[in-house]
């Protein structure tokens, strides 16, 4: 007998080739037969015609701090994650010595959104290096796998002290103490490096973070250290122009030895620029590089509400003197016609140059999300349109947005990937042979941003519902976050459903499934705030072969792993 067999699926299997109809059969962790099992087993689980595909592999996720107080890595393992992999961005928590944790929390709060009560209230800090922490995150148990990457700031904050703000030169001897510290954590089961040339990510104090400026004596002697250890992979942001033009210099030296991997995306001000950046990795692959583009399944957006850490309205004196109020007798004055107004001229022409005036500048290109929410909204339900087709301001309709389903109603501003009001342009990025999927962002943004729910999109809108243009094949869309993802971070050992590979699956209603709209909860260490977002539809998510979550609620079993290193595709394949 087998130990589990999942019966009557249509089996997906994350290569890209047709769905069938067949069982599955695990044991002891991994998948040991695949189509027609005669057999029985200990336990089985009537699929009864839904999907199974392989666990979806999320190689962009910032749970640095959360994978420490947070079994369940939610929302992630919610929406079918069974691989997440941190430390991205050149953000992180790792190294720290004692004297350098507020600031790695500023680091944190400002870049990723997360509030620094949460980091204070939620981390312990038993770590020193980054062997420290691998161990601290190994010691507790979880419902999914982690995979780690070492990042800059902190490394160099490690190396350097306050000198690491400054933005000095490293020296020869700062150097060679993080080139050391790279190879360990690499030796210690780290997967790769990540650093960024982006001028907004900035710490909570405004600062530009750490590494930003670093010179290039600094980054290739850090690329030396990783190509010497073999095949542990870079992560870079650039932020486009100049430091775009840097990487691109960097993977003609570097990308035949790492795997290398650049942010990509549309911008408003060059909306067909991407093209030229797939040019440069269609060249680096001619030339044995192996260098990809990590795009997003949606726009790069904002989501802003009455409860988020963004809100157009946020400068106004009325407002800011409804806040301490209870929700219910805010939201009875918020309805008021005399305080309505005062809110909406108290905030639509923001005084001080800064993120207000920016954001009112930017919300006539704005939606109301919905409920179920549409990531691609249509051009007449945008909010300039909204206004002149109902005789209102954009302040008002924003308003209006906002007080939605009793002040639940979420704005949604995309940033980036709807420069056409449509998604055309992130269509063709992720079709690109040599972009993968990513940027979802699990466990940043806490405030402002959900786009964890990337893989449940991925199948609901791309596959299923899309009406303003081409859907994808489901077999693409599953290869797409399982497969391809999994093998540039070299885990060979999963993302497929073949005997041998390691049984993380996802039984999936595929026409049951939905997305909720974003909201609300505080439910971090002390009493932080963020968004989440939940999904129907997943019957069963499993890792290792165990159930970790039903219905989208997890079992309590702890069948997640720290990933220390590369792992090997099975010899039997």
């Amino acid at each position: 007998m087998h130990e589990l067999i999942i019966r009557d699926a249509k089996i997906v299997d994350g290569s890209g080739v047709p769905a069938f109809n067949g069982d599955l059969a695990i044991d002891k962790g991994v998948i040991t037969a695949v189509g027609r099992v005669t057999n029985r087993g200990h336990r089985e689980i009537a699929a009864n015609g839904r999907l199974a595909t392989p666990g979806w592999v999320d190689i962009h996720t910032h749970y640095d701090g959360q994978v420490l107080w947070d079994p369940e890595l939610s929302p992630s393992g919610w929406h079918g994650c069974t691989t997440v992999i941190l430390g991205n961005c050149g953000v992180g928590v790792a190294p720290a010595r004692p004297e350098h944790r507020a600031a790695l929390i500023q680091l944190m709060e400002g870049v990723e959104d997360i509030p620094g009560i949460v980091l204070t209230e939620g981390l312990k800090w038993n770590w020193l290096t980054f062997t420290d922490y691998l161990r601290a995150v190994e010691d507790m148990p979880r419902s999914i796998d982690v995979g780690t990457q070492i990042a800059h700031a902190p490394l160099r904050v490690f190396a350097m002290g306050q000198r690491a703000a400054r933005h000095e030169v490293a020296t020869d001897e700062e150097i060679g103490l993080m080139r050391t510290t790279v190879a360990e954590a690499l030796k210690a089961g780290a997967l790769g490096l990540s650093t960024s040339r982006y001028l907004e990510h900035r710490s909570s104090d405004g600062e530009v973070m750490p590494g930003t400026y670093a010179d290039l004596r600094e980054i290739t002697g850090l690329l030396d250290t990783v190509a010497e250890h073999g095949q542990a992979f870079f992560q870079f942001v650039s932020g486009g122009g100049p430091a775009e033009a840097e990487f691109m210099r960097l993977a003609e030296r570097y990308a035949s030895r790492i795997p290398m991997s650049m942010n990509l995306q549309q911008v408003n001000s060059a909306p067909a620029a991407y093209r030229r950046t797939l040019k440069h990795l269609e060249k680096a692959h001619a030339n044995g590089g192996q260098l990809y583009g990590l795009v997003h399944g949606r726009t790069t957006g904002m989501l802003l509400c009455l409860e988020g850490t963004l809100n157009p309205f946020s400068d106004s004196a009325m407002y800011k003197a409804l806040l301490q109020l209870p929700w219910a007798e805010r939201m009875r004055r918020m309805q008021g016609w005399d305080v309505r107004q005062a809110i909406i001229a108290g905030s639509a022409t923001p005084h001080e140059p800064g993120f207000q005036q920016w954001l009112w500048a930017a919300l006539p290109n704005g939606y109301e999300l919905g409920d179920p929410p549409d990531y691609e909204p249509p051009e007449e339900r945008r909010f300039d349109h909204l206004a002149r087709s109902s005789g209102r301001s954009v302040g008002e309709v924003v308003y209006d947005a906002l007080l939605a389903r009793n002040g639940s109603g979420v704005i949604y501003l995309p940033v980036m990937n709807y420069s056409w009001g449509n998604l055309d342009a992130t269509l063709e990025m992720m079709e690109h042979p040599l972009c993968r999927l990513g940027l979802a962002d699990g466990g940043a943004h806490c405030g402002f941003i959900c786009d964890v729910s990337l893989p449940t999109f991925m199948l609901t809108h791309w596959v299923r519902d899309r009406t303003r243009g081409r859907r994808i094949p489901l077999e693409t869309a599953v290869r797409m976050q399982t497969k391809d993802t999994a093998e540039i971070y070299g885990l060979h050992d999963r993302g497929l459903l073949k005997p041998g590979y390691k049984a993380d699956i996802n039984v999936i209603d595929f026409e049951g499934l939905r997305l909720h709209a974003p909201h609300m909860v505080s439910d971090l260490p002390g009493g932080g705030r963020r968004l989440i977002q939940t999904a129907d539809g997943y019957a069963a998510t499993l890792c290792s072969g165990v159930v970790a979550f039903e219905e989208g609620q997890s079992t309590g079993a702890s069948p997640g792993r720290l990933i220390r290193g590369r792992q090997r595709a099975p010899s039997a394949t």
